[in-house]
């Protein structure tokens, strides 16, 4: 019987509230920077919102696409188009078999402007005025399918939906496509576009998200005893997922191998995470059983942490659970600080900061934390980033989602 494919990482590419690309998000994160600002529009005094800042891209995609396109896709989809476009390029753009290529592109929301959009057409203009593509655009599988159309991925194109763990999801059902043997080259993440201001009423209804009206790029603080909630942000991470044979033999430059995947559930409530945690830490000693590691060999872990009162040390206790008493060689960082919440791409950008940790040896900061939450016992990385150590070493991401979605990624530096 075959030995199951080692699965490595190939291309990334991304558009965040730092950056439009890998590269600028990646500086700008190491640098500390925060992509949060007061939004520039008439939503707070005409809808009386009490949250009035969010992360927005950094280039709007009107900048990258043309406008037919902008047209045809909602922005949850233009955002993985243009994710996806910079990680294929940065594979080398492979001369894939499209039988053996396959797309896996998740969304928390998907395409809410669509569907709020054409709401209000059909209230103002009637129904006969609503467009034609309005269901093929608001569609939640909509990025997964413009995606495999754009690249001719016929294995499968899949759009997992569990919320904030969505994104990190696509890149564990990805892997899975490679080590079942159903293709040799996966394009996975996830999008989100959100910043609308419905979803931000509705979290900010839930006393999910920060209110620190005035000072936006300073409302995002995981682990600081006075956070007070998420900010939202939008855009998208595309990872190449590829089988290391088939790498190999088109001599691809490979960033890490993904080797370990955790996945459980809570069945606990819609939206509070479980108060033991023992779901994230069951989800990432399964990522660890599954990379054949055990804790000493994490030198990094970057952080689910949204900034949330209670959301945050219960897995700051998980991941001590995990690790056990000796946590003096893992380093911590919480990128939400940074970027805002990036809800169904957040598991994906996030896996982009951690296997640029592995690649360049530097774990980004965490900002905003100038009273550390005494609970937190496992070392966090404040302000700037901090070297890892040389030789073979792994990270983890994790990301949790309401709903009690748990997935827990690991990677290897190569």
């Amino acid at each position: 019987m075959s030995s199951t494919p080692t699965v490595v990482v190939t291309g990334l590419g991304a558009t965040t509230p730092l950056g439009g690309d890998v590269e600028s998000t990646w500086r700008a994160a190491l640098a500390g920077r925060s992509g949060v600002r007061t939004l520039e529009n008439d939503w707070a005094e005409k809808y009386e919102m009490a949250v009035t800042f969010a992360g927005q891209l950094a280039v709007p995609s009107a900048d990258v696409l043309t406008r037919p396109e902008m047209k045809r896709m909602d922005p949850s989809a233009q955002y993985a188009m243009i994710a996806a476009r910079q990680a294929w390029a940065d594979a080398g753009s492979p001369d894939a078999d499209g039988d053996r290529l396959g797309t896996v592109v998740a969304s928390g929301i998907g395409g809410i402007w669509t569907l709020l959009d054409a709401w209000d057409v059909m209230k103002s203009k009637g129904a006969r005025r609503v467009l034609p593509m309005t269901v093929p655009m608001l569609m939640a599988n909509s990025p997964a399918a413009y995606v495999s159309i754009e690249f001719g991925a016929r294995a499968g194109a899949h759009a997992p939906v569990s919320a904030c763990a969505s994104g990190a999801e696509a890149i564990a059902s990805g892997t899975q496509m490679i080590r079942s043997g159903r293709a040799d080259i996966v394009l996975c993440g996830g999008t989100e576009a959100a910043i609308h201001p419905l979803p931000i009423s509705a979290f900010a209804s839930m006393q999910a998200l920060s209110t620190r009206n005035d000072d936006p790029a300073g409302a995002s603080r995981p682990y600081d005893v006075t956070r007070d909630g998420f900010v939202l942000g939008e855009g998208a991470g595309m990872i190449v997922l590829e089988r290391a044979e088939h790498a190999a033999a088109r001599g691809a430059r490979v960033y890490a191998t993904l080797g370990g995947v955790g996945i459980t559930s809570d069945a606990y409530h819609i939206a509070a995470p479980e108060p033991s945690g023992r779901g994230q830490t069951t989800a990432m000693r399964f990522a660890l059983a599954d990379a054949s590691l055990g804790p000493a060999d994490i030198v990094h872990i970057n952080a689910h942490a949204t900034s949330t009162v209670v959301g945050d040390l219960i897995e700051a206790r998980g991941i001590r659970g995990v690790l056990g008493s000796d946590t003096d060689h893992v380093v911590l960082s919480a990128t939400k600080s940074m970027t805002g919440h990036l809800l169904g791409a957040a598991g994906a950008v996030e896996s982009i900061f951690t296997i640029k940790a592995l690649v360049e040896r530097s774990a980004p900061p965490t900002i905003n934390v100038n009273q550390p939450d005494p609970e937190l016992d496992v070392d966090l990385v404040r302000d700037t980033p901090r070297a890892l150590p040389s030789g073979q070493i792994a990270a983890i991401n994790n990301s949790f989602g309401f709903g009690g979605h748990n997935v827990a990624l690991v990677f290897t530096s190569v």
